[in-house]
């Protein structure tokens, strides 16, 4: 049952926390926690999303905070450390704020940047991890077909665990997964599976050998379960830049699946130069906890978002609400 707008709406406070770098275009991560009944929880859909799309978002946020979650199997998961558009010689300091983490995800195909750029960072972090390190690089669709063919050449050399959202469509990452096929190097998908209306079309494509998700987007973690049963593919969990709230949330589902074969991007809190708790859900030799999260009231208060960015943000829930509710 859908809590009411007052419920939601009662304890909501709006954060507004700085970045150690740039992410996605973003210094900073504004987000609204909430409490519910059964803890606290995390709505922050990017802003530039439109309401339908952050409809799942909030659906999240909400079982997350009003349902108790399904049953766990783990109570630590892997995270692997995540690698901004940064230069290759920032790599190793970067990498040194995910203690222990055997995995990094290496962000290429920024707007601006090069592939030489992209290959001088991968190379960075190679050098850095070693060569026990696994590394898997996100393009975030950003590549045409030859382009990312082209560009899965270039990376081959450091041994990639897989390569994420190559391309935007799922025909695109079909026939890339196709063209690619004789490196054994495989294709996850991300965007193809959170941004369409039939997450499940990826899988049925033969798009992807593995399933990137986020339980925000994808409407919560009982959703994730269900698309995990019908694929049968293997998931990597991973954050949409949370706070510790979000990460938690996160972390739940990861504990929940029946495997969890792949490191998951749930370190994300360590690219927060600020965060809503004094506990922060950062790696420690490699893994986080799996636990609810409570926000520390003064915290709360020093990273509270401006006055109208709270009320653009209590006005964006009260829209959304009203779809959930429709």
């Amino acid at each position: 049952m859908l809590p009411s707008l007052h419920d939601v709406l009662a304890t909501a406070r709006v954060v507004d926390l700085p970045l150690v770098t740039g992410f996605r275009g973003l210094t900073s991560r504004e987000a609204v926690l909430i409490e519910g009944p059964a803890g606290w929880t995390e709505f922050s859909p990017f802003v530039e999303y439109d309401d339908e799309e952050a409809s799942a978002w909030l659906r999240a946020a909400l079982e997350f905070g009003w349902e108790e979650s399904p049953a766990l199997r783990r109570d630590r998961v892997p995270v692997n450390a995540t690698v901004p558009a940064i230069d290759a010689a920032d790599v190793p300091a970067l990498l040194a704020r995910f203690p222990g983490c055997r995995t990094a995800k290496v962000k290429v195909a920024d707007p601006g940047q090069t592939l030489a750029e992209d290959v001088e960072r991968v190379r960075a972090v190679r050098k850095t991890l070693g060569a026990e390190g696994r590394i898997r690089v996100d393009a975030n669709g950003l590549w045409n077909l030859d382009e990312a063919e082209h560009a899965i050449h270039a990376l081959a050399e450091f041994d990639l665990e897989y390569v994420e959202q190559p391309c935007a469509s799922i025909d695109e990452l079909a026939e890339i997964r196709r063209r690619t096929d004789y490196l054994d190097l495989p294709i996850a998908a991300d965007e193809s599976v959170r941004k369409e209306s039939d997450p499940l079309l990826v899988s049925r494509s033969g798009a992807a050998d593995l399933l990137v998700v986020k339980v925000q987007p994808l409407g919560g973690i009982r959703a994730v379960l269900a698309i995990q049963a019908e694929t049968g593919l293997p998931l990597i969990v991973s954050s949409a830049l949370d706070t510790s709230v979000g990460i938690s949330m996160g972390a739940f589902l990861a504990a929940a699946l029946p495997e969890l074969d792949y490191d998951c991007g749930l370190a994300t809190a360590s690219l927060l130069a600020a965060d809503v708790t004094h506990e922060p859900l950062l790696p420690v030799d490699g893994s986080i906890p799996v636990r609810r999260v409570v926000p520390d009231a003064d915290l709360l208060d020093t990273y509270a978002a401006s006055s109208e960015r709270r009320d653009w943000w209590l006005a964006r829930i009260t829209r959304v609400h009203a779809l959930l509710a429709e």
